[in-house]
C-alpha cells in the first residue's frame, strides 16, 4: 500500500470518527487531544497512524469503520503499518 492511499484511508477514518459523537467523544477523552491539536496536526503522518490505532485496538470500532468505507479490515490495518513506518507486513 502506498503512503498516500493510507492518507485517504486515514481522512475516511478521521470523516468517519468526526461525523460520530460518542465515537468522537471517546477519541478525545482517551488520547486528551483537543480541536486544536486535531487541527494543527491532521495531516501528520504520526497523527493519522495514531487515528488508526484508536480504530484497530477495537475490533468492534474497526469491523464499523471497515463497513463505512468499504473496506476490509485488513486493509485498514495495512494503512496502520504503513503511516506508523511498519512496512514488513506488505
Amino acid at each position: 500500500m502506498q503512503r498516500n492511499e493510507a492518507e485517504i484511508l486515514a481522512y475516511g477514518a478521521a470523516q468517519h470518527l468526526f461525523g460520530d459523537d460518542t465515537l468522537r467523544d471517546r477519541f478525545l477523552s482517551l488520547t486528551g487531544l483537543t480541536g486544536d491539536d486535531i487541527r494543527t496536526n491532521i495531516s501528520d503522518q504520526h497523527f493519522l497512524a495514531g487515528l488508526l490505532s484508536f480504530f484497530v485496538r477495537h475490533e468492534p470500532d474497526l469491523i464499523a469503520l471497515a463497513e463505512a468505507l468499504d473496506e476490509k479490515p485488513d486493509t485498514i490495518v495495512r494503512a496502520w503499518h504503513r503511516l506508523d513506518g511498519d512496512n514488513a507486513h506488505e
